[in-house]
């Protein structure tokens, strides 16, 4: 085979989620493609938890459509994945000795009962190892990178020692040896080995590549408030900022991280914070301040399910009216969003570089799927990304006179150099107070004016420092696809497969989702006789903002279960508009 998807299902605490990142990472070093989604519950112990794992020996766009492979460890996992069972598919589930009670046969199903709680139990005296028994099972039954997955617990559990070493890779060869010896192979699921490319890659999650995207950036301060989905990406920060004389502050709340970054960045720091929706609801008056000051920062939010606490381990796309608009009075901001894990380390670059560039807040959003995805990605090389700084103050060299310096002077660009604090002839009041050029506030009707056109106008050029949305296809189309964030992906897949079937599709694919790229937006509608927006949340919300910026009259295709698209949804509803 050259694609496989494998779900794993099951309470959590049974490590489902650590089973499924080693049998990904296992796959990814004998040279496989990975790309993982992880959805588990909101309580800290129990409820379900589901990790799947999609193999490929060709590049993969998104999770796919649901699974050739579920591996069941209770009832409750099988319960819940049953319709999804459908002929063709393969079940492995934890019989007889767990908690599902009795053989299950499903018509046109190949299913393999694996005592897994049994063997864990009786013959390894360790229940825990469980999960291992289970990959043992899924490696050997379906050729995936068996011996690299033991070279994996060697490693990962050697610092534990030889005991725990050795228990680990005795439940992995306990679960293949019950599959060889108690079941004749009949499904046609089989990955194989994979000829060695040579590629170097990393296996990383999209949380952790946010934190990657930033130190390539310069990035030296963060402060944040923990919070799921976005947690990680101080984790991933907190162990190597300070090998890089970075600092890290866990703030009280969501608005004194945003202050501390703001006095960072005031500073000279390139700041940045993490957050989620509910995190991002509460900076909104401090972005304000980050405009009317023009404050460098970085605002990452890893997108959940709202509203409230709302879903905060599920996926959801629906914190862009409040990114775009968020906060009182007109402040100007801009807000990319990520497709990929490989692209959150790219926009993550350029939202530092345009945050010094234009000193402006700018948001990037990601979301939980995202956040929590793993993939196998090329090892970046940081020396070819294009960092940018701000424009700093030079005492008599920015045209000022030499007692006077204009922090908010009027140019040509909008953007007006930023003295430090203790630069020499640098000093200046910076406060949320509208102001004049020399930063002195001031409320007359001229100046409120000419600084809101400056902080306004001064962006205008961001949509040609961003490079230009991607098209997928050429031609007029009866459909044109367009998209945001991590649907992008599955918007690809489902558009190549449509192409394939002979219909007459494209997509466009925007990473700067706030000011619009028009012009490309334009151009592409006018090739298209009908524009298709699909987006995960329920306002359709990136739909209401094309018509109103562009006057594309696009049909809105908004879901929000909780979930990501698949391709097979985008598929269908392309057949569905075109008929």
């Amino acid at each position: 085979m050259s694609d496989l998807i494998i779900r794993i299902g099951g309470e959590g605490g049974e490590g489902i989620i650590s089973a499924g990142d080693m049998v990904a990472e296992a796959a990814a070093r004998s040279g496989l493609e990975i790309l993982t989604f992880k959805s588990f519950p909101a309580e800290i112990r129990g409820g379900y938890a589901m990790y799947q794992v999609r193999f490929s020996k060709d590049e993969i766009l998104s999770e796919g459509t649901g699974f050739q492979v579920f591996c069941a460890f209770n009832q409750e996992a099988l319960d819940k994945n049953r319709s999804q069972l459908v002929p063709g598919t393969v079940l492995v589930y934890d019989y007889p000795g767990g908690d599902i009670a009795e053989e299950v046969k499903i018509e046109g199903v190949t299913c393999y009962a694996l005592p897994m709680s049994k063997i864990a139990k009786k013959d390894l005296d360790m229940y825990r190892a469980k999960n291992m028994v289970a990959l043992g099972a899924l490696s050997f039954t379906f050729d995936i990178a068996l011996e690299s997955l033991k070279e994996l617990v060697k490693e990962k559990f050697g610092r534990k020692g030889q005991a725990v070493v050795d228990v680990n890779l005795k439940a992995i060869d306990a679960g293949a040896h019950f599959m060889r010896d108690n079941h004749k192979k009949t499904d046609p699921y089989k990955m194989g080995s994979v000829a060695k490319t040579g590629k170097d890659v990393i296996i990383i999650s999209g949380n952790e590549a946010v934190g990657l995207g930033a130190l390539i950036a310069g990035c030296n301060f963060l402060s944040c408030y923990p919070i799921t989905p976005a947690t990680e990406v101080a984790n991933y920060l907190a162990v190597r900022l300070p090998k890089m004389d970075g600092t890290l502050v866990q703030a009280e709340d969501e608005i004194a991280s945003l202050a501390n970054v703001l006095g960072a960045s005031y500073a000279g720091a390139k700041a940045m914070t993490s957050t989620s929706g509910p995190g991002l609801s509460l900076m909104q008056e401090l972005l304000g301040l980050a405009s009317m000051a023009e404050i460098p920062c970085v605002i990452v939010d890893v997108q959940r399910g709202g509203p409230s606490t709302g879903l905060p381990t599920k996926h959801e796309q629906s914190d862009l009216f409040m990114a775009c608009h968020g906060g009182h009075g007109d402040a100007s901001r801009v807000v990319l969003s990520a497709e990929n894990v490989s692209d959150a380390i790219e926009l993550t670059v350029i939202a530092f570089n345009i945050a010094e560039k234009y000193q402006t807040p700018v948001l990037l959003l990601t979301d939980g799927s995202l956040g929590f995805r793993t993939e196998s990605i090329k090892r970046p090389d940081p020396r070819k990304y294009s960092v940018v700084n701000r424009d700093r103050f030079k005492a008599g060299g920015n045209g000022d006179a030499p007692s006077k310096y204009l922090r908010y002077k009027l140019t040509a660009s909008g953007v007006s150099a930023m003295s430090l604090p203790g630069d020499a002839g640098g000093a200046y009041i910076s406060t949320g107070l509208e102001h004049s050029e020399s930063s002195a506030p001031s409320f007359t009707p001229e100046d409120h004016a000419r600084m809101s056109d400056k902080r306004f106008n001064k962006l205008a050029s961001v949509v040609d420092f961003v490079p230009p949305p991607e098209v997928q296809g050429d031609g007029p189309a009866d459909l044109g696809v367009i998209s945001w964030g991590s649907t992008l992906g599955t918007v690809r897949e489902a558009v190549n497969q449509a192409r394939a079937q002979g219909l007459k599709v494209k997509a466009l694919h925007p990473k700067l989702v706030w000011p619009l790229q028009e012009k490309q937006i334009k151009a592409f509608a006018s090739t298209c006789k009908k524009i298709l927006v699909p987006e995960v949340n329920k306002q359709g919300q990136f739909a209401e903002i094309l018509r109103g910026k562009t006057g594309v009259d696009a049909i809105s295709y908004p879901i929000y279960g909780g979930l990501p698209f698949s391709p097979k949804q985008i598929l269908e509803k392309i057949k569905e508009v075109l008929k």
